[in-house]
């Protein structure tokens, strides 16, 4: 860690990091053309973003800046793993992270490891089901494609909303700031497959309180919003298959993926900082 990255860091502590999303979830919802058009293109241009594979290539097209940043991709564009058993990348974006849970314990960088019952809420049945298996986090950069997938089929049986701040999840913060994600504001989400429990946490970050999932809408439409636990009874009956829209970021994050123990295996070819796309497979399944 350098200590460049420790200034980064330090900035970050004294702001206020619910008011500056809140701004910025309202400026980008503007829909007066010069500004809009001005931004998406300077974005497109700053990061270098592939308008070919949007469904819509046109930036002029978009109503506001959200729109673009959350913009659908041609149907073809991201291939599913065809495998049965393969498991599909759920976002463009980098590999921060991935490997085994070990000692109720997620690595998160060079000398930062952070609680595995932390990051799932402090909910201890969550703890117990995940605690020795995989995980996998994936950081999603402002030239990344926003929508969220599912790495297998399963069917929705639990949400868990954590409050918490909004630090950066930049590889200068990741590298930073300890537990960042079990301290940033997430939405955990917990499904049954046929080969066991999988949950895909979608973490938040500065300028991204609008976390979205296609059943309960934006979880940025306030300011501050409290703790929320949801199980099969106060859910909809929702089933969705791999590689389905499960969510997306207005806004860019991070997201982290949990398997159970001995219920899969990643590939051997996945490394840390490893560019990766929605739909690749990560890994495959084991037999049970």
């Amino acid at each position: 860690m350098s200590l460049l990255d420790r200034l980064k860091a330090l900035i970050q502590y004294p702001l206020p990091h619910h008011l500056l999303s809140k701004l910025m979830y309202l400026v980008t919802r503007c829909q007066w053309p010069p500004l809009k058009n001005v931004v998406i293109r300077f974005v497109i241009k700053r990061f270098d973003v592939d308008m070919n594979i949007a469904a819509d290539p046109e930036p002029a097209n978009y109503r506001h800046f959200n729109e673009f940043f959350t913009r659908p991709l041609k149907i073809d564009a991201r291939p599913i793993a065809a495998e049965a058993n393969a498991i599909a990348c759920p976002v463009d974006g980098t590999i921060s992270q991935l490997g085994s849970i070990r000692d109720g314990r997620i690595f998160q960088a060079k000398g930062h490891d952070y609680s595995l019952k932390t990051l799932l809420g402090g909910m201890e049945h969550l703890h117990d089901r995940f605690a020795g298996g995989q995980f996998a986090t994936i950081y999603l950069s402002p030239r990344d494609y926003h929508r969220i997938h599912m790495p297998l089929g399963g069917k929705l049986t639990e949400t868990v909303y954590v409050p918490g701040r909004l630090f950066s999840v930049s590889p200068a913060t990741t590298r930073a700031i300890p537990e960042l994600f079990a301290r940033n504001e997430r939405m955990v989400t917990v499904y049954e497959t046929e080969y066991g429990p999988m949950a895909v946490i979608l973490v938040g970050a500065i300028f991204v309180a609008g976390i979205e999932t296609v059943w309960s809408g934006n979880y940025g439409d306030k300011t501050f919003r409290a703790f929320e636990h949801c199980n099969r009874d106060n859910l909809p009956d929702l089933a969705l298959e791999k590689g389905a829209e499960m969510g997306r970021f207005n806004m860019g994050s991070t997201v982290v993926v949990l398997f159970g123990p001995g219920q899969m295996q990643w590939s051997e070819a996945l490394k840390a900082d490893q560019a990766v796309v929605m739909g690749q497979p990560l890994g495959a399944t084991l037999e049970r």
